[in-house]
């Protein structure tokens, strides 16, 4: 692999400035000041630096944001501040995005990777990955609700959406739903064709991967290979 293309994609740096970096001798392969940008690298065995900091080679990275209100799922955005905004500079490169979107409204977890392969398997319905939502309702949800969704809801429009299972709690007006598909507004939807209304929403689960409970509003952490591994678990 280039070096230039490398230190673009390991430090989310773009291709011009990592050949300014070269220019400037700021960059090191094992060591030895790095001359050209077209130089080759082997990114498993040889050990870049930059400003003497090594770079780890990761092909992907697969990162857990816990989004608060107000900010969107997408990669820019004019009017809102994005996810992507979110992501410090230590996890930050190019090609990152959330593989799966929430409203800006609503808040929790959401997957952010540069793996194309792995988001498209993760949305694709056939696999029907389990998200599970914290549904917070306007009135106290009905036990009735737990056959309707389980029957599959049919929301405005006459759109028929997939069986959900729902969860009652011990607070009258919150219940758990665990949905397999991401329809437009989805949960508010259904919750409005039952007679109730969301009045807030938080998705804590994506396939076998909870939301990590100690992250703030607002922080993320990579996703270990050990819950990746869970991911599909309930698909």
């Amino acid at each position: 692999m280039r070096i230039d293309k490398f230190v673009s994609e390991q430090a989310g740096v773009s291709r011009s400035d990592a050949k300014a970096m070269i220019k400037k001798s700021e960059i090191t392969v094992n060591g030895a000041v790095v001359k050209t940008a077209d130089a080759k690298i082997d990114p498993e065995r040889d050990i870049v630096a930059v400003r003497g900091k090594a770079l780890s080679y990761k092909q992907f990275v697969y990162i857990m944001l816990n989004k608060p209100q107000g900010v969107v799922c997408a990669t820019r955005d004019g009017l809102s501040s994005t996810v992507l905004e979110l992501i410090p500079e230590e996890l930050r490169r190019k090609g990152l995005f959330p593989a799966g979107r929430l409203d800006k409204d609503t808040e929790g977890f959401v997957f952010i990777t540069d793996d194309g392969a792995l988001a498209h398997k993760m949305l694709s319905p056939k696999n029907h990955i389990e998200k599970e939502y914290a549904v917070t309702l306007e009135k106290p949800a009905e036990e009735r609700y737990i056959e309707l969704f389980s029957a599959g809801i049919t929301i405005d429009g006459g759109e028929k959406c997939l069986p959900a299972r729902l969860i009652m709690t011990e607070k009258s007006d919150v219940v758990r739903l665990v949905l397999h598909e991401g329809k437009y507004h989805q949960v508010k939807r259904m919750m409005e064709a039952v007679g109730n209304k969301v009045t807030h929403l938080r998705r804590v689960r994506m396939g076998g991967i909870l939301l990590d409970e100690s992250l703030s509003s607002g922080e993320c952490r990579e996703i270990t290979g050990e819950e990746l591994s869970e991911l599909f678990k309930n698909a």
